[in-house]
């Protein structure tokens, strides 16, 4: 059986390819294990500081839900709170606050219903020009729940509600507009730029980059007080790391500093 998730690693950056090219790469619950998993080794992996998560042929990024196997798991989730956090969207769409570290969305192809809620939830979305963006689970009598709680950190309710209630496609460059991607780059120059992107960040103190990212969702939501009285915590105790020292001493002696983690 083939893989649903291919993974490798190059120059300290893990790619994460979802591999259903002929389903548009659509989620199951196979694919999310696998899926999961990668997510997991590339977290364990010293030698990985970035992660990209991009979809096989140019056709989809991800084409959202399985629909056979949504039904399915709609059906288990009746079973209340504990059947629904068991349940295999709950896991993947929860699991990105605890990454560690960063993760690049690369849309080659098609972003659609969960597809578009998996973009989402990566820190950076790099699409080509000519990709669409959709939420159209309101023609089929849905609508977007599992995703919308990613969409909407993301986008103002009027651009969300506009989505939602018309499932019509956006371009890539819309979707720039309003806060669903981050660069639209030519086609052609898709692979150059996210490459460019995830060695720039990878050059960054991994130390650094894991605990402003774990800081950046731990504030979420709290009162300002608490969020400034914990973030002045958590530069206290980063500003006594070795990669601290090393970045401060490199930019006062002009020279490359050599982050290792500490």
């Amino acid at each position: 059986m083939d893989e649903t998730i291919l993974y490798e690693v190059d120059e300290r950056v893990a790619r994460i390819t979802l591999n259903r090219p002929s389903a548009r790469n659509a989620l199951d619950d196979r694919m999310i294990g696998e899926l999961l998993a990668a997510f997991e080794r590339a977290k364990d992996d010293d030698g990985v500081r970035v992660i990209v998560l991009t979809g096989a042929g140019e056709r989809a990024f991800c084409a959202g839900a399985d629909l056979g196997g949504l039904a399915q798991a709609g059906g288990r989730a009746v079973g209340g709170a504990a059947a629904v956090r068991d349940s295999a969207p709950f896991r993947l769409f929860t699991a990105f606050p605890r990454l560690g570290k960063p993760i690049i969305a690369r849309l080659a192809g098609h972003a659609v219903a969960g597809g578009l809620g998996l973009a989402a939830a990566c820190d950076l979305v790099v699409a080509a020009d000519d990709v669409h963006l959709a939420t159209p689970e309101v023609n089929v009598g849905l609508w977007p729940m599992m995703i919308m709680a990613i969409i909407d950190r993301n986008v103002a309710p009027k651009h969300a509600f506009k989505l939602y209630y018309t499932g019509a496609r956006i371009t890539a460059a819309e979707g720039r507009e309003i806060g669903l991607v981050t660069e639209v780059v030519p086609r052609a120059e898709l692979d150059a730029r996210v490459d460019e992107l995830a060695r720039t960040i990878a050059g960054k103190s991994p130390l650094g980059l894991r605990r402003g990212r774990d800081a950046f969702f731990a504030v979420e939501g709290r009162p300002l007080e608490e969020q400034v009285e914990y973030l002045l915590g958590e530069l206290a105790e980063l500003a006594a790391t070795e990669d601290a020292r090393e970045g401060i001493a490199a930019f006062l002696e002009r020279r490359p500093p050599e982050f290792r983690g500490r």
